[in-house]
């Protein structure tokens, strides 16, 4: 599976097995998603549901486990320990592997919609989807909990972003949103108590610790009120708790592990405990992991010892196992907690090694083909940008633009993915259009039948060529602050990485202006018109304004 969306819907029912059984049931029955876990919760109340697979399966899972759900639990009976304020609390898309927050945030969007067109739910937008500031924290909106609907629903506050403020005492309301994957990540103590360990705790995450006197009593402010030390990793909750009677760990929750990762968070801990008299022995995650999480960690580590950053996946997984000690309590399965071994995968064009890729393009087939050559050309723009960006962070020099360097590396990195994605599913549409063409022809039905296929399949040739036009711009856009503030000694990438893009948006738009001729729907083809000229224009006015940077720097 070459894109992977993680949803997580918690449902107001952890006892009654039958139901939660029917709802997992409703869940593998949508082709192309797998099941990953279902953890019920009887004194919460509450059972938590994992599972993957693509953006639209994904989707549609999603609602039916959401129908199958909301039609069996009866909120006016529910009790149970966790905040709740309906039957499907909250239903979270998590972007794992070559999908935006864009695109999860839409699908949150369309899972809420038809929520409330199908089932009368009414729907909240909460973490990266919040429309409002005051409802980005779900306990902000689930303030009151269920008992406070009525009266909250009456209040023009507290009116949903998705259906009507109606009070449906069985089902009461639901929170959906998209939002980064939370990775569970403790570092066990070999030397040390959990006094330690929530000390660690205080000096690296955000809200840091109080600041203590001589005499270890807390500093006041002038508000009169103790004043904190905040500590120095970023999206990160952390406190000490013990693993057993013998053994402390730091606690962490890591909110964005492409901000804060594994290597950084178990270093981090490596050095304060050092500085405590204590020692970090391995390390553990609860749960589950994507493998972008582990590789980055591995990268991290290949860098510190002088192994080379290197470009197998698998390699790099396997010495991140290794140095955070995931196997010191019990056997790290790689097969268990990773999501992406968890999903199957088969051989593509992106698969291919470069001489076999170039042998099929090269052969008689007229796929892979142009298309599939543009959205590759956009891929190697973004990796080329990407690199820069990695050459720019971490140099004192650049330190004013890191922020933003590492903004456009973090965008480059999903849309080479993407791209590289796109690679195969433009030889997938040429494939179906020509599927179309050998359909039976003899009856009038027949006939009518096909010329709609025929049709739905130039559609589908032009809309693949347009993502990977779309994307392009995208690293443009990205490569802008790049050219601009990146490493000087590499600026000359960041323009070959320009012209890649830009060669990708062309090749792109060739390839729909030469289906739009059999395309007979002529209000579509004028918008499709219509939309090549702009975003031919977009990226000519970008790639201009990225090559005049190149050439000021490489002119000095």
């Amino acid at each position: 599976m070459d894109r992977i969306v993680e949803c997580v819907p918690n449902f107001s029912e952890g006892r009654d097995m039958a139901v939660i059984e029917a709802i997992a049931g409703a869940v593998r029955s949508v082709k192309g998603v797998k099941l990953l876990n279902v953890d019920p919760g009887a004194d919460f109340n509450r059972t938590v549901f994992t599972f993957v697979g693509g953006p639209e399966e994904v989707l549609e899972a999603a609602f039916q486990a959401a129908r199958v759900g909301i039609s069996l639990i009866d909120m006016t009976k529910h009790r149970g320990e966790h905040a709740r304020m309906g039957a499907l609390d909250v239903c979270p898309f998590i972007p794992i592997k070559n999908v935006t927050f864009e695109e999860c945030d839409a699908l949150a969007v369309r899972f809420g919609e038809r929520l409330w067109k199908e089932m009368g739910v009414p729907v909240y937008l909460y973490a990266r989807s919040a429309r409002r500031s005051d409802r980005t924290a779900l306990p902000d909106i689930r303030k009151g909990e269920y008992e406070a609907l009525p009266g909250k629903l009456m209040s023009p506050d507290f009116h949903p972003d998705i259906g009507e403020p109606v009070f449906v005492p069985r089902s009461g309301v639901t929170a959906t949103g998209t939002r980064e994957i939370l990775i569970a990540f403790n570092v066990n103590l070999m030397k040390g108590d959990k006094t330690m360990a929530s000390a660690i705790s205080g000096r690296i995450r955000p809200s840091g610790t109080f600041k203590l006197d001589g005499k270890g009593e807390k500093v006041m402010g002038p508000d009169g009120k103790p004043v904190k030390v905040p500590g120095y990793l970023k999206a990160v909750q952390a406190g000490g708790m013990m693993y057993n009677e013998n053994m402390a760990q730091v606690s962490m929750n890591l909110l964005d592990f492409r901000t804060t990762g594994l290597y950084d968070a178990y270093e981090a801990c490596r050095k304060e405990a050092a500085d405590l008299g204590g020692e970090v022995g391995g390390s553990e995650i609860v749960g589950l992991v994507p493998m972008e999480a582990l590789v980055l960690a591995g990268k991290g580590y290949a860098a510190r010892e002088g192994l080379g950053s290197g470009s197998d996946e698998r390699a790099l997984m396997r010495l991140a196992l290794d140095r955070l000690g995931l196997d010191q309590l019990y056997r790290f399965e790689p097969d268990r907690k990773v999501i992406d071994l968890m999903v199957s995968d088969g051989r593509k064009l992106a698969s291919m090694d470069l001489a076999g890729f170039l042998d099929e393009l090269a052969s008689s087939s007229p796929a892979p083909g142009g298309g599939s050559v543009a959205a590759l050309s956009g891929a190697l723009g973004a990796a080329l940008v990407e690199m820069v960006c990695q050459l720019t962070s971490g140099k004192e020099q650049y330190r004013d633009s890191w922020d933003e360097i590492g903004e456009a590396e973090k965008r480059c990195r999903v849309l080479r993915h993407r791209l590289l994605e796109l690679v195969d599913e433009d030889t997938v549409a040429f494939n179906d259009v020509m599927k179309a063409f050998k359909m039976p022809k003899g009856t009038d039905e027949e006939k009518g039948v096909r010329s709609a296929a025929i049709q739905k399949g130039y559609k589908r040739a032009i809309d693949t060529p347009l993502s990977t036009a779309h994307f392009c711009i995208d690293v443009l856009r990205a490569a802008i602050p790049v050219a601009q503030k990146g490493n000087r000694g590499s600026i000359s990438d960041a323009g070959v990485g320009a012209d890649m893009a830009m060669s990708g948006l062309k090749g792109a738009l060739m390839n729909v202006n030469i289906n739009l001729p059999s395309i007979k729907d002529q209000a579509y083809v004028s918008d499709m018109k219509a939309r090549i000229s702009d975003l031919s224009s977009k990226g000519s006015e970008l790639h201009r304004t990225i090559s005049e940077e190149v050439k000021r720097a490489l002119e000095g």
